[in-house]
């Protein structure tokens, strides 16, 4: 077995649990962390969430599992390369967007309105909340009880929460709640692992959505020749494979646009690690800017590409037409709720019961964000008799 890298976290020495557990025979600390959030019960629910389409538009788009799923290939192989620990790495790709409502960040942006007055919401806070409280596994204890170093991985995947921009009294009471007793470090970046995980998140996303986009006839091939690095790919493809198709040409073009994105990211974190010469993960943790990177020129190139999306993909009247039933769905159904607790299934109102009005509105919401786009769908419509989603003006 190749050797870690001197700046990798070691499994060997995690600073451990919140509640003290004896080691695994087969498995290493964080190789048992992720098999707990694959046998979450929240993990299984992202098979029918949102990514970009509603989940049950059509069999072949990602959904939020199957995107976890990519991040956690291209974040394992990333990580492979540059020595680290293979394994956290894909444990924070896996649990990264398990805090996600459905409907995706739509259903986030509402459900935050809804608890505008009890307190916000958000689907980092809530991925927390889900690893540490909502999971109901173990009888010794709530949560996963994950390793310091996944809920850190996890909490921060994004970089400090504590900077210039952002003070402590702006932190979500969830975390806040949660680092008192366990401290996460908060003002730190996180380890490389996590790092690579949330890089990977944007390597995934940018070209599974090419594949969807292309697959909704949002846009051809010819819209994506428009984009310079595309551009350049497709001509090789279509100059090595004389009369390939344009289904298949744009699998081939995503393959490669994957490997150029991870060859990029690679070269470029190793040219930040010879700058940086670290001696531990803390020297990691306590630089002043994250190390894992793209180049200056692939920056800029992801730039045309997000645009590129976000103008023929993202901003489509079909995907907006769902946006917005999607919003009522979850506002009709949060107001309905809180107007009337006995909607709510029986062991959910019994978590309800002598709570003021701010800790049920915290049940309720645990429990909409708890949900698939078909079973909010479908409690909607029993709520309110209507089905937003029976026509299929939505399906492509």
């Amino acid at each position: 077995m190749k050797r870690k890298a001197i700046y990798s976290s070691d499994c060997d020495n995690s600073r451990g649990r919140l509640f003290i557990e004896g080691e695994s025979k087969y498995r290493t600390s964080f190789q048992r962390d992720k098999d707990r959030v694959i046998h979450s019960e929240h993990f299984r629910l992202l098979k029918h969430k949102t990514q970009v389409f509603i989940a049950h538009t059509e069999d072949y788009y990602r959904t939020r599992l199957t995107h976890s799923l990519e991040v956690s290939q291209i974040a394992r192989t990333i990580s492979r390369k540059l020595n680290l620990d293979e394994d956290l790495s894909e444990v924070l790709a896996l649990a990264h967007d398990i805090g996600h409502p459905p409907f995706a960040h739509s259903g986030e942006e509402v459900l935050n309105e809804c608890m505008h007055n009890y307190g916000g919401f958000d689907h980092n806070s809530q991925t927390l909340k889900i690893l540490t409280k909502l999971e109901k596994k173990y009888p010794s204890f709530d949560g996963l009880n994950l390793t310091w170093e996944t809920l850190e991985g996890v909490l921060k995947h994004n970089g400090p929460l504590i900077t210039d921009n952002k003070k402590e009294e702006d932190i979500p009471k969830i975390i806040s709640d949660y680092i008192k007793i366990h401290d996460l470090e908060i003002h730190t970046f996180p380890s490389l692992e996590a790092q690579i995980a949330s890089l990977s998140d944007d390597i995934a996303y940018n070209n599974h959505d090419i594949d969807d986009g292309f697959r909704a006839k949002f846009f051809n091939l010819k819209d994506l020749s428009d984009i310079p690095i595309i551009d350049k790919m497709q001509k090789n493809i279509t100059k090595e494979f004389v009369g390939i198709n344009e289904s298949m040409c744009v699998q081939e073009l995503v393959r490669r646009l994957i490997g150029y994105m991870v060859d990029d990211l690679i070269n470029e974190t190793n040219n930040n690690l010879k700058k940086l010469n670290p001696m531990s993960v803390e020297d990691i943790r306590n630089h002043n800017e994250r190390t894992a990177s793209f180049s200056v020129k692939l920056v800029e190139q992801d730039k045309i590409l997000r645009k590129f999306l976000r103008d023929k993909m993202y901003s489509h009247p079909s995907l907006e037409k769902d946006r917005i039933k999607s919003r009522k769905i979850i506002r009709e159904l949060f107001s309905g709720l809180m107007e009337n607790i006995l909607l709510l299934p029986n062991n959910v109102q019994e978590i309800c019961d002598k709570k003021d009005k701010t800790k049920i509105a915290y049940v309720i919401c645990d429990y909409i964000a708890s949900m698939t786009d078909r079973s909010i769908i479908e409690n909607h419509a029993k709520i309110t008799g209507t089905n937003e989603f029976t026509d299929k003006e939505h399906f492509v």
